[in-house]
């Protein structure tokens, strides 16, 4: 642990959970050996262990606890709403919420574990957190870096139902949704931009117009070989 990062993770993101101050690398190094010592335990008991490490109730226990499952493929293969329900209790932060999404809720939706319905109702909880990870699950959907092959009538469904969402975490969250989706349906993008300008924020607009004619989400020159791009 790093005094310095947990100083610096706690005014980067403003969490009621516990910032240890471990490293991302650090982390995942720790998942792995972790998946090594559970090699021979039922999914079941794995999915256990991170509900366990969500309980604890710090920032690096919960990414240890989606970056274990996501080493195992018959434990993905057993999350629905339930499982992530349970393991996506208390995210409060954008670095929480974009992981589980990103990590498991993305890819159990695209695979079919974790239907429309679920994720719609995400999208209408009372809780922003869960709106925005309703929103950053259709990432994995679009992103190729994240195994996504393009699915535009999911992720605009999504983005329908938070438009006129004013929570700033929301805000973001359907910006970056729709810029993901950006290099399968620009139609499908510029047509809802269109449709909902009275609605959205001035935030999105801007950044998903400027990934529309700059291919980046600020207005700079597209460069040569542009870094992916992470939510704020």
């Amino acid at each position: 642990m790093n005094p310095d990062r947990r100083d610096h993770g706690a005014a980067y993101f403003k969490t009621s959970l516990e910032i240890l101050g471990v490293s991302v690398p650090d982390i995942r190094r720790i998942a792995k050996s972790a998946a090594r010592e559970l090699r021979e335990r039922s999914a079941d008991h794995v999915l256990g262990v991170a509900e366990a490490l969500v309980d604890g109730g710090t920032l690096e226990g919960r990414q240890a606890a989606y970056e274990l499952v996501a080493l195992r493929e018959d434990a993905l293969a057993l999350l629905g709403k339930r499982r992530l329900d349970r393991l996506g209790r208390g995210n409060d932060n954008w670095g929480s919420v974009d992981a589980l999404a990103s990590t498991l809720a993305g890819p159990a939706w695209r695979a079919g574990r974790l239907t429309d319905k679920a994720v719609e109702q995400w999208a209408r909880s009372p809780d922003p957190w869960w709106r925005r990870t309703a929103l950053a699950s259709t990432v994995p959907l679009n992103l190729p870096s994240r195994g996504g092959t393009g699915d535009p009538e999911r992720t605009l469904k999504i983005c329908e139902l938070l438009s006129q969402d004013s929570h700033p975490a929301v805000e973001k969250a359907l910006s970056w949704a729709l810029r993901s989706l950006i290099q399968h349906d620009q139609n499908g993008v510029v047509a809802f931009l269109e449709r909902h300008e009275a609605d959205l924020s001035p935030r999105v607009i801007r950044e998903v117009r400027s990934k529309l004619e700059t291919g980046r989400k600020h207005g700079a020159a597209r460069p040569r070989h542009p870094p992916p791009e992470v939510p704020e």
